[in-house]
This record gives structure tokens, sequence and C-alpha cells, in this order.
């Protein structure tokens, strides 16, 4: 089994911002000391390190040097400057060979602008990411940013789109459009892939439940297929709402009712593939 999404942090190298509902429940360190016997209670075996801070010259080198020491580190999801197209040449030739570079996200959660992605230096970036075969981290919180996700997947089919935390559906409200719709349209372009994740937007402001999540998953497994959703904790994230155990075990839930080759997709089989781990 492979955990397509987690992340580390310490406290004394970087500083770290979160929303005020979060308080200080994430500010100490979290660290792959912390993560393995989480990892091994649920018999998990491999993990892809997601970035977390829009830095050059910071985490996303540390978290590649970490893979040669962190036996389950399988890839890592860092951060270029997508916006500076020639930066990102420059900065995708350094960290490539540097470690195990398996994709890139930019929070567009936190871009004023929801058309941050169709940029014209944006859109030049990504169709390097492209060429290089990595894939491309998308974390839209609300329609307007789901949409520049849709639009990058039509212009740019060779680009391997992995959009996070099941596209932000909307849970704590227990509404349904324009999600349901947004994610049937998503499920159209055979280059976007989805996390079976919750993310911070929502646990910070609401319980795990499996049987809540449910509606959600089942519409995104039955549209995407399981051969194109990937099981993932959002950990330490997922801490404010949920231990780790008891967000894997909801995970596995979900996709229980599946057959033995679509559930080994969902739990390690799609990530394995999509980012080439």
């Amino acid at each position: 089994m492979i955990d397509a999404h987690h992340h580390f942090w310490w406290t004394g190298r970087r500083t770290y911002t979160w929303p005020d509902q979060v308080g200080d429940r994430l500010a100490r360190d979290f660290t792959p000391d912390d993560l393995r016997p989480e990892l091994s209670r649920c018999g998990i075996k491999g993990t892809v390190l997601v970035q977390v801070l829009h830095q050059v010259g910071g985490e996303t080198e540390e978290c590649l040097d970490l893979c040669k020491q962190v036996d389950f580190v399988r890839g890592v999801v860092g951060w270029l400057p997508l916006a500076d197209p020639d930066a990102t040449s420059r900065a995708l030739e350094r960290l490539r060979s540097r470690g195990k570079l398996v994709g890139v996200r930019h929070l567009i959660s936190n871009e004023p602008d929801p058309r941050w992605l169709l940029q014209d230096g944006v859109v030049e970036s990504l169709k390097l990411l492209a060429a290089a075969g990595l894939a491309f981290d998308a974390i839209p919180v609300n329609a307007a940013q789901f949409e520049s996700v849709l639009d990058v997947a039509r212009r740019l089919p060779k680009l391997k789109i992995v959009i996070n935390h099941l596209g932000r559906p909307p849970l704590p409200e227990r509404g349904w459009e324009p999600w349901a719709t947004q994610i049937a349209r998503a499920a159209e372009h055979r280059n976007v892939s989805m996390k079976l994740s919750i993310g911070l937007d929502i646990i910070m402001r609401w319980r795990w439940s499996t049987d809540e999540i449910r509606r959600y998953s089942d519409h995104v497994l039955d549209l995407f297929s399981p051969n194109r959703v990937m099981a993932a904790s959002n950990w330490p994230v997922i801490l404010l709402g949920a231990s780790y155990v008891e967000t894997w075990n909801g995970v596995t839930a979900l996709v229980e009712a599946l057959s033995t080759n679509e559930r080994h997709a969902v739990l390690g089989g799609t990530a394995t593939r999509v980012y080439g781990l």
C-alpha cells in the first residue's frame, strides 16, 4: 500500500502559518520518526511526500534529500516557480538530478486570482512538466479554481494532473453541486486523477466521518474508476480531525466493496503508475 500524500516539517527550520481556526495544533515538528510507526500499524510500505511552502532553494530540496535517508518515501511532489518558465526550467534540471521528484504542486487555493493557473507563463511551465513526465498536483477549493484546472486539463492533454483531496467536496455543508458536475467533467479528461483524502479547509472544522465521505468518494470512484483514484492520508493535517489509523481505516472501508484488483489500484497501484514510483 502507498500513502500518496503526506507532509513533514520542522518548525525550527522554516516558518509555517495556519488559519486562525487551526490555532497551534500543528505548530510542532512532524518527522519521519513520527510517521513510521503509523505506517507500520496500517501495513503501508511507501509514501509520496508533498511540499508545504512555496520556496526556491529550500523545502523541496530538503524533501528530495530525505528520500535518500528515509526508506519509505518513494517520491516527492515539490514546488517550482511556475509563473516564470525560465526559472522553472532551470530548477527542474537541478532538482531532478537531486532525487525522486515525481510531481509539482502549487497551492492555487491560496491565490487570490482563481485563474492563476491560466497565465501564459504558468501554462508554459506546465508544458515543461508534461515533457518531463512529471505530475501536477492541483488543490482547488472552490468552483472557480476547479474551472481553471479543467481548462488546463483540456489545453494540456499530455500533462498528468492529480487533483488533491477529492476536489474539495462540500462535506461540511452536506452539499453536492457544483462539485458533482465538475467531478464528472474532470473525469472526462483521461489525464486527470484524484486523491481520496480530505484537505485542511474541511478537516479544521469537521470531524472525520467515513459514512459522510462515502457519498462523495463513491461519486468519484464511479466516474474516475479505481485506476485513476489514489488513497492518501494528508498527515499530519488530518490529525485535526482523526488519527492516522482512523483515517487509513476509513479510506480502506470506502473501497472495501470494490474487487481485489480495484482495491489494489486505489491503495497503491494508481499512485505507483501515475507518479512513476
